[in-house]
């Protein structure tokens, strides 16, 4: 095929997780680095485990980490329709097809008798599988079968010897023995229905895929799609079966190694441009020496010559520092569109959250921030006597931006780095206000002079106002963190914040020079 064609394929069982997403991430690469096409498939033949809500967070999902489809989904294109359940008619054609050619037949084994030889086999330590025994069926007793309308389903004759041998674009040649591939597998259930691989070779043929990129798991079921190639007469596409993902453990990927469905990573805080960046180098290289690239950097250098044999591990501490860094390079109001949700608890944060893996701690909310989103879509305070409107709110979480961008790890540590803003802090108890070194009188003089040192900020720099703060230490005889910490408690009620001086100018004097005078009267 001269066009390169990839297709991202899930079925909609489940919600979209980091080894689905690296999957159509790579596929949609390789199909950006070749000025291919990438095809966008829903596999929905499991009709007992289907949910429309999964298609949906597929689409939500697909769109959220920037990943476009150019056929597939609303978009359609030529070769669609690209949903499984509606090409069944497609699927019958080509399994009865088989029969004519003689390389499928018609089993009319009931589910009882099937059971009893799955209890045999188990018993006798023999090797699972059907034992073809309508293979054999003469035509008149297949026709008779059929007159009688005796339930069947269509079975693919695998050669029972020789073997079946392909290559892959990452693993070289492969050699399977047919007698170790599946016996005979159902191609189209009694009800109708195409099981997996007839829907699944049919479709790529038709919709003239060039190159199957997987997971590995899907390696042992490689052989018998090609001997299928080969029953209808087509070209089976290149193959290419991605590194596994697996966790620190040295095991896959899984729940137990912390978040793993993409929801549990956006209701966490984490950025899209983080997670494209890092899932794109679990089992791939790129230039050497550089860890970060925008999406168009990724297909551009996107190599299928560039994937590592060796399974990727999933380092969740490497994927917390590309969010950090990512977080430092969005723009004050990038970072606000980002943290509204957060702070207002609204939006992302609302998605489910593994409780069996708590971190990073998810407090988001009014409950943490003071701020909730109003129905025409604007935050407000939610303590009244704050006396803020939504216009007041929106120009303090501003403000505020800068300050704690260089501090957030993750999204959901700005609901309680902007709370000081909007609630009165309770009055810290004397214990927390005295640093270790000095007493209790002395922490009085250093919020006296707090107030002057307060007053002064409003008229100069940073840097004015960092000086003036060591030369206040120094005049009363102690260190700047000796100085700095009490107001920081009587300013924000917290030992964690934004940067002080920062925040004593978002707060304002009056608020700020109010909160002194409280604490001091706790002294």
């Amino acid at each position: 095929m001269s066009e390169v064609r990839v297709r991202y394929a899930p079925s909609p069982t489940g919600m979209q997780h980091i080894g689905g997403v690296r999957t159509a991430l790579f596929n949609y690469l390789f199909a950006r680095s070749q000025n291919g096409k990438f095809i966008l498939r829903l596999e929905d033949t499991d009709r007992t485990r289907y949910d429309e809500k999964y298609v949906q967070n597929l689409y939500d999902t697909m769109a959220w980490l920037g990943i476009d489809w150019d056929e597939g989904g609303s978009k359609g294109g030529e070769y669609g329709p690209y949903v499984q359940s509606e090409r069944f008619e497609l699927y019958k054609k080509y399994a009865y097809e088989l029969v004519e050619k003689g390389e499928a037949y018609y089993c009319f084994c009931d589910a009882e008798r099937l059971d009893r030889i799955r209890k045999i086999q188990t018993e006798n330590k023999m090797a699972p599988g059907y034992d073809r025994n309508c293979r054999h069926l003469t035509p008149e007793e297949v026709k008779a079968n059929l007159d009688a309308g005796k339930p069947y389903v269509i079975r693919l004759k695998v050669p029972m010897e020789g073997e079946t041998k392909f290559s892959d674009h990452l693993l070289g040649d492969i050699v399977w023995k047919n007698e170790d591939i599946s016996p005979d597998p159902v191609l189209l259930k009694s009800d109708g229905f195409p099981t997996y691989h007839l829907a699944n070779i049919v479709d790529d043929h038709f919709m003239k895929i060039s190159h199957v990129m997987r997971a590995q798991e899907w390696i042992p079921s490689t052989p018998l799609h090609v001997q299928m190639y080969r029953a209808f007469g087509w070209e089976h596409p290149e193959f290419c079966h991605l590194p596994m993902v697996n966790g620190s453990d040295g095991k896959k990927l899984s729940k137990r190694h912390g978040s793993t469905s993409l929801n549990e990573f956006r209701a966490r805080g984490y950025l899209p441009q983080a997670i494209v960046n890092y899932v794109a180098m679990l089992g791939c290289s790129y230039e050497e020496g550089k860890e970060f690239y925008t999406m168009e950097e990724l297909a551009k250098a996107f190599k299928l010559e560039h994937l590592n044999k060796a399974p990727a591990v999933f380092d969740y501490k490497k994927l917390e520092y590309f969010n950090a860094n990512y977080i430092r390079q969005l723009s004050t109001e990038e970072l606000y569109k980002w943290t509204l949700p957060f702070i207002t608890g609204t939006g992302d944060a609302t998605l489910e959250i593994n409780p069996e893996n708590p971190q990073p701690k998810p407090n988001v909310g009014p409950e943490f921030s003071g701020v909730a989103l109003g129905e025409d879509g604007k935050p407000y305070c939610v303590d009244k006597s704050m006396n803020m409107s939504s216009e007041d709110v929106e120009k303090t979480l501003m403000g505020l931006m800068p300050l704690i961008q260089e501090r957030l790890k993750f999204l959901t540590e700005a609901a309680e780095m902007v709370h000081f803003m909007f609630t009165e802090p309770a009055v810290p108890p004397v214990e927390q206000l005295v640093p270790k070194k000095i007493d209790a009188a002395k922490t009085k003089e250093v919020l006296e002079a707090a107030k002057d040192f307060v007053h002064q900020c409003f008229s100069l720099d940073h840097e004015g106002a960092e000086a003036l703060a060591k030369s206040k230490a120094e005049a009363l005889g102690i260190k700047l963190g000796d100085f700095m910490m009490p107001i920081r408690m009587a300013v924000t009620g917290s030992r964690v914040s934004p940067p002080l001086i920062g925040s004593i100018l978002v707060l304002g004097e009056e608020k700020s020079l109010a909160r002194i005078e409280k604490a001091i009267a706790t002294l």
